[in-house]
Formats: C-alpha cells, structure tokens, sequence
C-alpha cells in the first residue's frame, strides 16, 4: 500500500502537468489536442538526460573547467573557421557590433563548429526534463511549448531533431526559444537554419549579442592585480550593479594603465586555481556573455577564446607568404 501511495503522489502531478499543457497548446496555441496527446505518449524518459544535468561542467572549479575548452585542438578548428567565413563573418561584425572573435569562440565552445550538436532527441529531452526534473520543470515545459511553435513555424521534424540535454539545437546551441526569438535567415535563402547551416549560425550568434546589449568596440573584462580586499567585493549573482567608482571605494584596484569610465558598472569575479585565486573585473560585455550561459566560468572561457583567437588570426593575416 505504502509503494502505491508514493506512486500515486508521484505520478499524479505529471498527470496534472501534462493536461495543463495540453490544454495551454490547445487554447493559446491552435493545436489539435489529439496530436499533442500523441507527442507527450510518444516521448520517452532519458535517464541520461536526468543524469547529466546534475552534472554540469560549469560546477567545476576554473582550473579544471578551462582546459576542457582553451586547447590547441579547438584553436586551429577555429581559425579554420574563421578563414573560411571570413566574409560572413566580417559582416555580421559590421551589422551587429559583435567581433568575429566572440562569434568564433562561441560557435567553437558550443558544437566544436559543429562536430559535436548533440546526441539526445530533443523532444525526449525536454519531455524528460519538463515532467520529470522538478527543480526546473516549469522552465523546460515552457520550452518543450516553444519546441512545438518552432517546428510547426520551421517546418521542422519534431521526431528527428537532436540536441543538448537541455535541448539546445545547431551550431550555437540555441534552445527552443531563442531560436525562435533570435534566430535569424543571414543569407537570405528565406529559411532560418541554425541546424545545418552555419552563415544563418553566424548571424543569429551575433543577433543573439546584440539584442542583449552587446557593446561595440567595449571591453569585455579585465584581470585584476593581487589584493586583499578583491575577495571582498565578490558578490552573488552576475549583473553588474556598482560603478567602477563606487568599487574603488571599497578597495578595488585596477591595473596600470586601465582607462575606464568610472561611472559604468562592473562586477568583481573570482576564479579558483589549485593553489590561488584570479580576480577579474566583468563589464558590460561579460555580463552579456553570461545570458547565452548563465556562468561566469563559461563567459570567461569564451573571452580569453575569444582573445586567442583574434592574436592568432591576425598573425596569421598580417604574416608574409
């Protein structure tokens, strides 16, 4: 009795969950209850997609989360890259403000440029995540939603697609709705592909920046010196909130020669080595970052790949046949 008790207060808010869902596709969206019923049956639980996202990369410390990332290996594939958008992305740079660096690494840290897309049905995964992870349910349901306008809007095969275990599609990894928020058709063939074709990626990574605030021509963070009193304007959260003014009040200490504007704001963050600590100072620009991975660790790997990247391109560019 007492296994059919806990089953049942289990299962009975899934099935809760899943007729509310239906019903809102139903009645805001236009979809026919019949075929929704028939995705939600058809979905299967990944065990694999539970596990994983218990085990993020960003939860591990600094030094051992950026050598996953700033490797030779990944360099050379994006200067490759690069050299061979050079065009595309030039203009997305032109268009949107965004560097051809950050684009690069993004792309890079996200899918490899594209190697690497993912191994889970998306439908599967959001389904899973959606009825079956509480801590995030709502979140995942909400995209599981905008799964379902996105391939109705696209034209795209719910059954086939695959992603990340949070259900991240493409070459950047966008999930469902920024996809359809973002998304957009860079070169011009009326279909906005960020599947299988990297020049609408291109454009749509740096849409994505720019209509988050991405400042042009603005630095993105800067290493702090070794001071005592840095561990002490570390604070939760990541939005930059104090002016640089209002920092040095406290203590912070800028390097020599960093010409800032004391009136922006900026965020004190700390990275952990085996034996140390790296402070750095997060601008405008990181916090941008930050809202295509909500982590610090991931917004800095994508800055200093970013800054590899550029060197190497442009010795490249610059050195003689």
């Amino acid at each position: 009795m007492l296994a059919y008790l806990m089953a049942l207060a289990i299962t009975t808010p899934v099935t809760a969950d899943r007729e509310a869902f239906i019903d809102e596709m139903v009645n805001q969206h236009q979809f026919d209850r019949a075929e929704v019923t028939a995705v939600l049956e058809r979905a299967e639980l990944n065990q694999e997609v539970l596990d994983a996202i218990q085990r993020p990369w960003e939860a591990k410390p600094w030094y051992q989360y950026h050598p996953i990332f700033l490797t030779e290996k990944r360099l050379a594939a994006g200067l490759k890259f690069w050299q061979q958008h050079a065009d595309t992305l030039a203009r997305a740079e032109a268009e949107f403000g965004v560097p051809a660096a950050v684009i690069v690494a993004i792309i890079g840290v996200e899918t490899f440029y594209g190697e690497y897309k993912g191994k889970y049905p998306v439908l599967d995964a959001l389904f899973t995540l959606g009825f079956h992870y509480p801590p995030r349910a709502k979140f995942f349901r909400s995209e599981l939603q905008q799964y379902l306008l996105l391939t109705r809007e696209e034209k795209l095969d719910l059954n086939e697609l695959k992603g990340s275990y949070a259900g991240a599609m493409g070459y950047g990894q966008f999930i469902s709705s920024s996809y359809r928020h973002y998304a957009i058709d860079f070169d011009g063939d009326g279909v906005r592909d960020l599947l299988s074709n990297p020049v609408d990626a291109i454009g749509s990574v740096a849409n994505y920046f720019a209509r988050h605030g991405w400042q042009a021509g603005k630095t993105v963070a800067i290493e702090l010196p070794e001071h005592s009193t840095h561990a002490d304007l570390v604070t939760a959260g990541m939005k930059p909130e104090q002016t640089i003014a209002a920092l040095q009040e406290q203590g912070l200490q800028l390097p020599q020669g960093a010409v800032l504007d004391a009136a922006q704001r900026a965020k004190v963050f700390a990275f952990d080595q085996p034996d140390s600590v790296d402070y750095w100072l997060g601008l405008q620009n990181f916090y941008v970052i930050t809202r295509y991975n909500h982590s610090p660790l991931y917004a800095m790997v994508v800055h200093q790949f970013s800054e590899q990247l550029a060197r190497n391109y442009h010795d490249q560019e610059s050195s003689p046949e």
